[in-house]
């Protein structure tokens, strides 16, 4: 998660490359910003075992629905398209998907969009940690985990997929219906 209007190159690059190394797929809102950074690095790493995810939202246009313009951007290998068009935390509102569908969080600086997921990862208790920007953690309902370096995340990452073992029993499925276990999936 992250800026729509600013790419944070210096974060979002180093953080898309070293999960491309993870073997997860990559969760964005399929735009500019942020989104294109982080999917471009991640979809430059030759060898990589996940897809780049795209949760694009809905514009009303004169054809009918469409995409905004930039959605979605040129590295998306797997556009979703929705009816939701709102960013915020409102019930018809994209970031419920990005943040549902996402086994871990990671948010990188961003405006009122970006803060938004942060406060719906909170809420549905999805591994958290933001990355730069770390005073805005000061204002969020308790503790959140926060990271300096790209190391310091991937870290997370790995200890929230990797060693966190099965999900509680309410999650988890009726073994007729128990999908195989995955490689793990993440978010920026």
């Amino acid at each position: 998660m992250g800026s729509g209007a600013r790419a944070h190159e210096d974060l979002a690059a180093p953080l898309g490359r070293r999960l491309a190394s993870l073997g997860v797929h990559l969760l964005t809102g399929g735009g500019r910003g942020v989104m294109a950074s982080v999917s471009r690095a991640f979809a430059e790493v030759e060898g990589r075992a996940g897809l780049v995810i795209g949760i694009l939202p809905h514009l009303e246009a004169d054809g009918g629905p469409a995409s905004p313009p930039g959605y979605p951007n040129r590295w998306v290998e797997l556009p979703i398209r929705t009816q939701l068009g709102k960013q915020g935390a409102e019930a018809d509102s994209r970031n419920h998907v990005n943040v549902l569908t996402s086994d871990v969080v990671v948010a990188l600086p961003g405006s009122s969009g970006t803060a938004s997921e942060v406060d719906l990862a909170i809420r549905y208790g999805r591994p958290l940690i933001l990355l730069g920007d770390l005073d805005r953690a000061q204002d969020l309902p308790g503790p959140v985990a926060t990271a300096a370096t790209v190391d310091e995340v991937i870290a997370f990452v790995r200890r929230s997929l990797f060693e966190a073992g099965p999900p509680p029993p309410a999650q988890q499925r009726q073994p007729e219906t128990q999908a195989p276990p995955r490689e793990g999936g993440a978010q920026q």
